[in-house]
C-alpha cells in the first residue's frame, strides 16, 4: 500500500519550484530590483501590494497578509491538498512522486480527482473521434460547421458528439475496465439510472482546466426536445463558478493583452477566438461569479462584456458590471450589430466586423444610462428618481471617491437633475444602509490580537530570516528562556521543524498556528528587516534572551532578601555569578553597537 508523498520528493519540489514562474501564472508580474510585485490575487486590489521574493522562494501580500511558498501558492490558487499542489508542481518539473513506502504509484484513495481527469479526458477524446470520424456524428458535424466552425477550431476546442444510445457510454467504458462503483461517481451517468449516460445526442463542448486537462462537458442538443444546453454538476475536479471556459486557451492573450472579454456562451467565445480575438472566455451555464473575476483580475486593466442584448443578458450584463467595478477594473461593453451573437457576424461579416465592435465599446456607465433611459420614463420625476435609485449600486461599486464623485456628477447632467438632489438622495441612502457597521466593526475591533514586538520576538524573527542559525540558537537556549508567549511559540516551531529535519521557510511558517503571529512573521520577511546583518542579530538576541534570564534571577534573590527571608551562602555565590555574567554581556553588547535596535519595543 502506497503511503504518504516522501520528504525527497517534496524536497525536490521546494528546491525547483519558482516562485516567479509560478505565481506568474496566475498573476501579472513586473519587476523592482530583485523582486517582483504584482495585484494580489486573494484580495481586490488597484495599486500592487503582493511581494514575490526570488531569493527566498515565498510570496506575500502586505494588503491581506497572505504568503508561503509555491505549494502554498498553489494550494490557495487551485484549492487543493497539499499532495496534490506538490504532484503538481512535480509533474511540471519533471520530478519523479516517490512515496515512503517506496512505491512510485499515485495513491488511488488520494487520487480520486486525477483518475477522473484521465477519464474525463479519454471521454472528451472518444466524443471527438466520433464527431470528426464517424458517420453517426456527421449531422453534429454538418451543423457545427454550418455555424461557420473551421476543422481547425474544432480541433482546438476539442469538439465531439455524444451518440443517441444512452447505454452505450458505461458499455464502452467498462469495457476499458472501469468499475461501476467509479463509473456512478463520474458526473457521466444519471443518479436515478447509473446506465443512462447525462449527455446524449449532443454537440459536445469539453471544460478544460487551466492545465488544460479536461474536467466538465457542456452539451448542446441539435434535435428533438430537451433543454438546449446541459452542463456538468459539481465534481471533485470541477467547480463551475472557479472554472472558465477557454481560460486555458486565452490566459497568454490576456496577460499580454491586459485585457478579456466575458462572452455569453461557448459558441460565441469560439467565434472570437476563430477570429484572432484569443482573450475571450465564457462562465459555465451560470452568471459570471466573483470567484471567475478573481482568475483574470491580476492580469488585465479592462474586461470586456459580450452578453446578449435581451432582457436576461442585460440583467447578466449589470450583474457583471457591478462585480467587476467591486474588484477595481474598469468595465467596457460590446455592442454587436448585424447578428444575434458573434458567431453569426463572424458568417455574415467576417472577423474585421467583431474587431471593430471591441474598437467600439461603450463604457459601462453610459452602457447604463441608456438602458435605464429605456426602463423608465426619465422625462418625469419618477422616473428620474427610479432610474437614479438604480444607478446608485454602480456608484457603490466604485472604489475610489473620485470615480464616485464624477459618476454622481454625470448622472445629474444626463437625466437633468442638480448635482445636490442627486448627492442627497445618494448619501441619505447610504447613511440609512451604513448606520448599523460601526457597532459590527466595533466588535471585530474587540476580538483583534495584537503581537508585542519586544527583544525576544525580534531575536525569533531574525533566525527564522535565515534558519540555519537556529542550531547555535538552540544550542544555549530553551523554550522556557523566554517571556514573551510569541517568541517561546516560534522558538518550539522552529525546535520541531529541526528535530524532523523539516527547518525550511515554508515548513516553519506554516507550522504557526496563531494567524496574527504568522502575518507578523511574513511581514518582517517580505520586508527584509532583518535581512542584513542577520548572524550578528541572532547573536545579540541569543545574548539579551540570556541577559533577561539573568537579570529574573536576580531579581528573585533580591525579593527573598526584601522579605526577609534568610541567605544562604550559595545564594551569595549565585548572585556573584550572574552579576559577573550581565558585566560580561552588558560589555559584548556595547562592542557590537546594536543595543538600541534590541531594547526598543
Amino acid at each position: 500500500m502506497a503511503g504518504f508523498i516522501s520528504r525527497e520528493t517534496i524536497d525536490a519540489v521546494e528546491k525547483t519550484a519558482d516562485i516567479v514562474s509560478v505565481v506568474g501564472e496566475y498573476v501579472r508580474l513586473e519587476q523592482r530590483g530583485s523582486d517582483w510585485w504584482g495585484c494580489c490575487p486573494f484580495h481586490s486590489e488597484k495599486t500592487p501590494s503582493f511581494h514575490v521574493m526570488p531569493d527566498k522562494n515565498m510570496y506575500y501580500c502586505f494588503g491581506c497578509h497572505a504568503g508561503g511558498s509555491p505549494i502554498k501558492f498553489i494550494m490557495e490558487m487551485e484549492k487543493i491538498a497539499f499532495p496534490e499542489a506538490v504532484s503538481q508542481l512535480a509533474k511540471k518539473s519533471g520530478i519523479e512522486i516517490k512515496y515512503e513506502v517506496g512505491s512510485s504509484e499515485i495513491p488511488k484513495e488520494d487520487n480520486k480527482k486525477a483518475e477522473y481527469i484521465s477519464l474525463y479526458d479519454r471521454t472528451a477524446s472518444m466524443f471527438h473521434y466520433i464527431l470528426t470520424q464517424t458517420s453517426g456524428g456527421k449531422f453534429a458535424l454538418d451543423y457545427i460547421k454550418g455555424r461557420g466552425i473551421t476543422d481547425e477550431t474544432i480541433e482546438k476546442f476539442k469538439l465531439g458528439y455524444s451518440p443517441a444510445d444512452r447505454r452505450w457510454l458505461k458499455t464502452f467504458l467498462r469495457g476499458k475496465n472501469f468499475s461501476d462503483d467509479f463509473l456512478n461517481g463520474s458526473g457521466l451517468f444519471s443518479k436515478k439510472y447509473p446506465d443512462v449516460s447525462f449527455f446524449s445526442d449532443r454537440l459536445m463542448f469539453p471544460i478544460f482546466d487551466r492545465r488544460g486537462q479536461c474536467v466538465a462537458f457542456g452539451g448542446r442538443i441539435l434535435r428533438g426536445e430537451g433543454p438546449k444546453y446541459l452542463n456538468s454538476g459539481e465534481m471533485i475536479q470541477y467547480s463551475k463558478r472557479e472554472t472558465l471556459f477557454a481560460f486555458n486557451f486565452a490566459k497568454a492573450a490576456i496577460r499580454e493583452n491586459k485585457r478579456v472579454i466575458f462572452c455569453e456562451g461557448y459558441m460565441d467565445c469560439i467565434a472570437y477566438h476563430q477570429c484572432g480575438i484569443s482573450y475571450a472566455v465564457a462562465p459555465l451555464g451560470t452568471a459570471l461569479t466573483a470567484e471567475q473575476v478573481k482568475i483574470i483580475r491580476g492580469f488585465v486593466d479592462t474586461v470586456y462584456l459580450s452578453f446578449d442584448s435581451d432582457g436576461a443578458g442585460q440583467a447578466a450584463t449589470r450583474k457583471a458590471i457591478l462585480l467587476c467595478r467591486s474588484q477595481g477594473l474598469a468595465v467596457k461593453v460590446i455592442r454587436l450589430k448585424g447578428g444575434k451573437d458573434p458567431a453569426e457576424i463572424m458568417i455574415n461579416y467576417g472577423k474585421e466586423a467583431l474587431t471593430n465592435a471591441i474598437n467600439s465599446a461603450i463604457l459601462d456607465d453610459k452602457y447604463l444610462f441608456e438602458v435605464l433611459s429605456h426602463i423608465y420614463p426619465v422625462d418625469t420625476p419618477e422616473g428620474k428618481a427610479r432610474a437614479a435609485l438604480e444607478f446608485f449600486p454602480y456608484v457603490d461599486a466604485l472604489q475610489t471617491d473620485i470615480q464616485k464623485e464624477s459618476s454622481l456628477d454625470e448622472l445629474g447632467q444626463v437625466f437633468n437633475i442638480s448635482p445636490e438632489a442627486v448627492r442627497r438622495d445618494f448619501n441619505n441612502r447610504s447613511e440609512a444602509r451604513d448606520r448599523s457597521e460601526p457597532q459590527q466593526s466595533a466588535e471585530k475591533n474587540e476580538t483583534r490580537k495584537s503581537v508585542t514586538l519586544d527583544a525576544e520576538l525580534r531575536a525569533m524573527l531574525a533566525v527564522t530570516a535565515k534558519p540555519d542559525l537556529f542550531s547555535r540558537m538552540s544550542g544555549i537556549l530553551t523554550p522556557g528562556d523566554f517571556q514573551n508567549p510569541d517568541a517561546q511559540k516560534i522558538f518550539i516551531v522552529l525546535q520541531e521543524c529541526s528535530q524532523r529535519g523539516d527547518l525550511n521557510l515554508d515548513s516553519i511558517v506554516n507550522s504557526v498556528e496563531e494567524p496574527v503571529l504568522r502575518q507578523r512573521m511574513m511581514t518582517s520577511l517580505a520586508s527584509g528587516e532583518f535581512s542584513v546583518n542577520t548572524e550578528q542579530t541572532v547573536e545579540d538576541g541569543v545574548q539579551f534572551v540570556i541577559k533577561n534570564n539573568l537579570e529574573r534571577k536576580r531579581d528573585g534573590l533580591l525579593a527573598r532578601i526584601r522579605s526577609f527571608q534568610p541567605v544562604t551562602p550559595d545564594d551569595e555565590q549565585i548572585m556573584k555569578s550572574l552579576l559577573q555574567q550581565k558585566m560580561d554581556i552588558d560589555k559584548k553588547l556595547k562592542s557590537s553597537k546594536k543595543e538600541q535596535t534590541w531594547i526598543r519595543n
